[in-house]
């Protein structure tokens, strides 16, 4: 679907019939689409969830798995972690800010030990072992990670604790997860019309949205809502028109999706004055390795550094793709590659290796003595254990000395999602940007007011977050919401 296409609502007297009838429509079959689902029919309504692939998931199931829990879980607790929801607040208003929603991040930091439950209820299940290093996903079955919260200035904010929890699946898990959450939607009684694609809201005279319509193989459909619609649809790192519109620093980059995140649900509510927040805020993935990059340094095309390279790694994806000069280099010695483990190297080698900084100055056409300075400057103060400049855990901290090596992020792996056109510049991500919703999901209009009959959840909405991501936070808030959205959809009588 493309921006040139109709998507403006259609009447509800010119409905002549309907080809099903249900309570609350669910329109998308991801994680918040499968939550909400779930809710819904679990409340009593009648619930029909409209899917335009062949079948449940969508990005969802092509995630990592990992989902953003925490205010003391049992995970956290064998694990050897005390945690609160004051302290899960903290954090995550510090790392998906600046601006981020905090009263739907206070209600989901409070909430969260009892999603876990929930998420235990529908039948995952969570290794009491924690994965001790920064990565991307861990290739183990270890059900907590750290995912940036022991870094400065995080551990100044808030006590450290690891939140990130990962089913008991090696590497990527949100298959799992959405078999898991599809297998209770559907337990719960909700039924599923997949291979339809909606295309319109319908609303009727009063401005109340009551249906949608949709294409079901090249057919034209219509479904009534007696109660709601919830879009679920995700958010539009697919559609290159309203990325040249509202997110242009994704166009010729990867997409983390699975293919039809094209903004169909945001256009279809912003067609009926719904309003819309936060549109250009996007999640970048640098496919630079954690492993390495923590042991050595991340550098801009001016052999500089701008971060702390143990934050959690879209952070400093963001900070390089949004800030920095490009290319951007991981920088690391002989011993600091030979000591990452070999599991954590994911088949990831040098491009560049010199006896001396001032040849691979040259080799990466940085401006002369850049990186011997950079470099110089680090190896000082990491003799002490101390990183003035960015505050890298001396953990991570040791004078490098060569001979040195540099890698190429774009030469990296791919994380989650697909790999697509752009997926060679060694950057993915997709959009945060979508429907401005409360927090029970009622999608509201540019003057403020819920438009009736409407709802939506996930990425196809704004959510908690501000300028920032961190892994997790697009399961658990999808779920999160998504839950409300249905118990408040299936109550919209």
């Amino acid at each position: 679907m493309t921006t040139a296409q109709r998507v403006a609502p259609v009447r509800a007297e010119t409905v002549t019939h309907y080809d099903a009838e249900t309570d609350v429509l669910v329109v998308g079959f991801g994680c918040a689409g499968a939550a909400a689902a779930f809710e819904a029919a679990s409340a009593g309504a009648d619930v029909l969830v409209l899917e335009r692939a062949g079948g449940p998931g969508g990005s969802s199931a092509l995630s990592g798995g990992e989902l953003y829990l925490g205010g003391g879980t049992p995970v956290q607790k064998a694990c050897g972690f005390e945690d609160s929801a004051d302290d899960m607040f903290a954090y995550l208003r510090a790392a998906l800010g600046p601006h981020a929603d905090e009263e739907k991040l206070r209600l989901y930091c409070d909430g969260s030990l009892a999603h876990y439950e929930w998420f235990v209820e529908r039948g995952l299940t969570f290794e009491p072992t924690l994965w001790d290093a920064p990565t991307w996903m861990p290739t183990t079955r270890d059900g907590l990670m750290w995912l940036g919260e022991n870094a400065w200035p995080y551990h100044e904010i808030a006590r450290p604790a690891p939140r990130g929890h990962r089913c008991a699946t090696e590497a990527y898990g949100g298959w799992l997860v959405m078999e898991k959450l599809v297998a209770a939607a559907q337990g719960a009684g909700a039924a599923v019309h997949a291979d339809t694609l909606a295309t319109a809201l319908i609303v009727d005279a009063a401005g109340r949205v009551v249906g949608v319509t949709a294409r079901h193989h090249g057919e034209d459909r219509t479904y009534r809502a007696r109660r709601a619609v919830v879009l679920t649809t995700g958010g539009f790192v697919d559609n290159e028109e309203m990325l040249a519109d509202h997110a242009p620093q994704l166009i010729g980059h990867g997409k983390v999706s699975d293919g039809l995140d094209d903004g169909s649900g945001i256009r279809m509510a912003s067609a009926m004055g719904a309003a819309t927040r936060r549109m250009g805020v996007v999640e970048l993935a640098l496919t630079a390795l954690p492993a390495m990059v923590t042991r050595g340094m991340l550098v801009n095309a001016h052999g500089q550094r701008f971060i702390n390279e143990d934050v959690y790694p879209g952070l400093f994806s963001v900070a390089a793709v949004l800030t920095q000069p490009a290319p951007y280099w991981v920088v690391i010695d002989e011993e600091g590659y030979e000591s990452i483990p070999e599991r954590e190297r994911w088949g990831v080698l040098p491009q560049f290796v010199c006896e001396t900084l001032a040849e691979l100055e040259a080799e990466l056409g940085m401006p002369q003595g850049a990186l011997e300075s950079t470099v110089g400057t680090y190896n000082t103060y990491a003799a002490q254990g101390q990183d003035p400049y960015f505050h890298k855990d001396a953990r991570w901290l040791r004078p490098l000395k060569g001979p040195f090596a540099a890698v190429d992020p774009r030469i990296g792996f791919h994380q989650g999602g697909r790999q697509s056109a752009g997926a060679g510049t060694g950057v993915a991500g997709f959009t945060l940007g979508g429907l401005h919703t409360t927090v029970d999901g009622a999608v509201l209009d540019v003057s403020g007011a819920a438009v009736p009959g409407l709802f939506a959840a996930g990425r196809a909405t704004s959510g908690i977050h501000g300028e920032g991501y961190i892994s997790g936070t697009s399961l658990g808030d999808g779920t999160f919401f998504g839950r409300r959205a249905g118990v408040a959809a299936a109550g919209n009588a």
